[in-house]
């Protein structure tokens, strides 16, 4: 699954403008991200790039903080504790598929 601080309306969106198989959830305020200590804010400086682009952060997240959370990558086993975690502020950064089916094969095959 994944967790965007967007609206219920703009995940679903973007789930099926992409055909996405799973399901987004959302994060409204970025609450859940916040617990995680994922949440920066966006730099005032690149507000107008971001509306040169139309990126309209405020009407996607119905939230006027300009707050997003990091990438983050969580393996959570079936008792609720973290087993993996990677959070990387460079959005670019993602981790290879095989890693976290790596961490998962962990929990199922200790």
């Amino acid at each position: 699954m994944a967790i965007s601080p967007q609206l219920p309306d703009k995940s679903l969106s973007m789930v099926e403008k992409n055909e996405l198989s799973f399901e987004v959830l959302s994060d409204l305020g970025n609450q859940v991200a916040r617990q995680y200590g994922l949440v920066f804010k966006l730099d005032e400086q690149l507000l107008p790039l971001y509306k040169k682009f139309g990126i309209n952060l405020p009407e996607h997240n119905a939230d006027e903080s300009y707050e997003l959370p990091m990438p983050a990558t969580f393996v959570v086993s079936p008792d609720r504790t973290i087993q993996f975690a990677f959070v990387d502020a460079d959005y670019t950064h993602r981790l290879e598929p095989e890693e976290i089916l790596s961490a998962l094969r962990k929990i199922v095959h200790p």
